[in-house]
C-alpha cells in the first residue's frame, strides 16, 4: 500500500489502482483528492474536512454518526459508528474510538472515529484511541491543542507499529517540528517524518 502524507491530517492510501483519502481538510492540498475513489472523515472540524471540495467530488464519503458537518449542506455521507466494518474504495475499514479528545473542560464534545484500513494502517483522527489490534503503520497526531507530546509518544510506543508517521502537524513552525521529530525519533522505533507530498 502506498501512503502519501499531505498537509496536516490528510493521508492518501493507494493499492491496486484504488485510492482512499482520509481527512482532506481546508489546509490540505486539493491534489490529494485527484482520482479518489472514497473519502473517510474522522470528525467534523474543518482542518479535517473541506465540505466544498467534497461536495463536487462525487465519491462515497464516510463520517461518524453524529458528526455535524459544516455548511454547505447537504454533503451525502454514509454514517458509521465505532466497531463498524465496511468497505471503502475496495479497502476493508474498521471504525475505532468514538469521541474527540477534550481540549479544555470537556470541550469539544464531538464524534471522532479512528480508521483501521486493511488491518494495517491506523489513522486515529483527533484522539488517541487504541486501534484494538496490531497494526503495521500508525499515523500519530504530532501536535494539537488537545495533546501533550508525551501522550503522543506514549501512544505510539504502546501501539508498537513497525512504521510510524506523524500527522496533525500544520500548526508547527520549523523549530517546533524539529523538536517534535527529535523526540519521536529518539523514543519511538520506526518513526519517520513525511513532509507534505512525501510517500512511503
Amino acid at each position: 500500500m502506498k501512503i502519501t502524507k499531505w498537509t496536516h491530517a490528510c493521508v492518501r492510501l493507494e493499492h491496486d489502482g484504488r485510492v482512499l483519502v482520509v481527512d482532506p481538510g481546508v489546509w490540505s492540498e486539493p491534489r490529494a483528492l485527484v482520482g479518489a475513489d472514497a473519502v473517510l472523515l474522522t470528525h467534523e472540524h474543518t482542518d479535517h474536512v473541506d465540505v466544498l471540495r467534497l461536495a463536487g467530488l462525487g465519491v462515497p464519503v464516510f463520517a461518524p454518526e453524529g458528526a455535524r458537518l459544516p455548511d454547505p449542506a447537504p454533503l451525502p455521507v454514509t454514517r458509521v459508528a465505532a466497531g463498524d466494518r465496511f468497505t471503502a474504495a475496495g479497502f476493508d475499514v474498521t471504525a475505532v474510538g468514538g469521541w474527540h479528545a477534550a481540549i479544555h473542560d470537556g470541550q469539544p464534545d464531538c464524534a471522532n472515529l479512528g480508521y483501521l484500513v486493511d488491518d494495517a494502517v491506523y489513522h486515529p483522527g483527533d484522539s488517541l484511541a487504541p486501534p484494538g489490534a496490531p497494526v503495521d503503520t500508525l499515523l500519530v497526531p504530532a501536535q494539537a491543542s488537545w495533546l501533550k507530546l508525551t501522550e503522543a509518544i506514549t501512544f505510539a510506543a504502546t501501539v508498537g507499529a513497525r512504521r510510524v508517521f506523524p500527522v496533525h502537524d500544520a500548526q508547527l513552525n520549523d523549530r517546533g517540528l524539529a523538536s517534535v521529530n527529535g523526540w519521536f525519533t529518539e523514543t519511538v522505533p520506526g518513526y519517520r517524518y513525511l513532509a507534505p507530498g512525501g510517500t512511503a
